[in-house]
């Protein structure tokens, strides 16, 4: 076979299956780029566990008419301009391929409204055809509709698991994100039930109430907050004290620059410092 350039749809649907893995890995998407337009307000809407509708409206500071097209090729961002970004990465999502990526394998809808614009406008775009610019009813913000995920890769549709499952993963992402961006009020709802929703929380005594909402009572009125400065670098949090130890890591959160991770090395130091005060293999919260 010769070689040749592979078309727009084939290459952002082999992208897509480095970034889209469920419903739940758009809804992480989408929301990054909420909270990286200065979003205050921010409201996921769900069917079907995300198979049928994911639905994301914000009130950031919105696209400007003349990018709404760009805004769904790829590798288009506002995010960098050069490759010395690259070491100040100040942003949740930078690499420009999320709605392309996301466009490709759905029939998608952005609405924006940018504060300085007149009106609203509206791109569509199913399965990246080309993308229709057309005047929307929107507030100063953003709304990304996504329906029918996955209807033109059966294959990967087929891999999706239940309902119930998908919006799980949905749902902990939500209320994972929710943890490291208390300035922003979240609502999440399943088929129109409101099932989670967390009001801007600015002093301590409303983050807690965010932190037991989602960690529970219990876990509050067992921690210690922590606050810690040294060389440029702020450590914060909740530690739970030794007599609230759990039988599984389920209530361990951690950080950086207000993104999640997952890093082997944390959770080895933190088991560390619990170790001479918990055993039979209990783990800190």
């Amino acid at each position: 076979m010769k070689i040749h350039k592979l078309s727009i749809q084939l290459s952002n649907q082999i992208a897509a299956g480095e970034v889209i893995e469920r419903p739940a890995s758009v809804v992480k998407e989408l929301l990054e780029n909420s909270i990286d337009a200065g979003a205050t307000e921010i409201t996921i809407d769900i069917d079907q566990g995300g198979a049928k509708l994911i639905r994301i409206r914000d009130n950031g500071c919105g696209i400007d008419k003349e990018d709404l097209v760009l805004a769904l090729d790829r590798h288009a961002t506002s995010k960098l301009l050069t490759a010395e970004d690259l070491a100040a990465i100040h942003t949740l999502g930078f690499r420009g391929e999320a709605l392309a990526s996301i466009s490709s394998v759905s029939r998608l809808e952005l609405h924006s409204r940018s504060a300085d614009a007149d009106a609203a406008w509206k791109v569509s775009a199913e399965g990246v055809t080309h993308p229709e610019l057309e005047p929307s009813a929107q507030p100063v913000g953003t709304s990304i509709l996504i329906r029918d995920l996955f209807f033109n890769t059966p294959a990967r549709k087929k891999f999706l698991k239940s309902e119930k499952i998908e919006f799980s993963h949905i749902e902990a992402l939500v209320k994972r994100i929710a943890l490291s961006h208390f300035h922003i009020s979240f609502s999440l709802s399943h088929n129109g039930k409101q099932c989670f929703h967390a009001l801007a929380a600015n002093s301590i005594k409303q983050q807690e109430r965010r932190v037991a909402e989602i960690c529970g009572k219990t876990f509050v009125e067992h921690a210690v907050t922590v606050e810690f400065e040294a060389d440029n670098l702020k450590l914060y949090g909740w530690l739970a004290q030794p007599t609230f130890s759990r039988s599984q890591a389920d209530l361990q959160y951690f950080y950086v620059n207000q993104r999640a991770v997952k890093d082997k090395l944390v959770t080895h130091a933190v088991r560390q410092a619990y170790a001479d005060v918990l055993y039979n293999k209990r783990h800190p919260a």
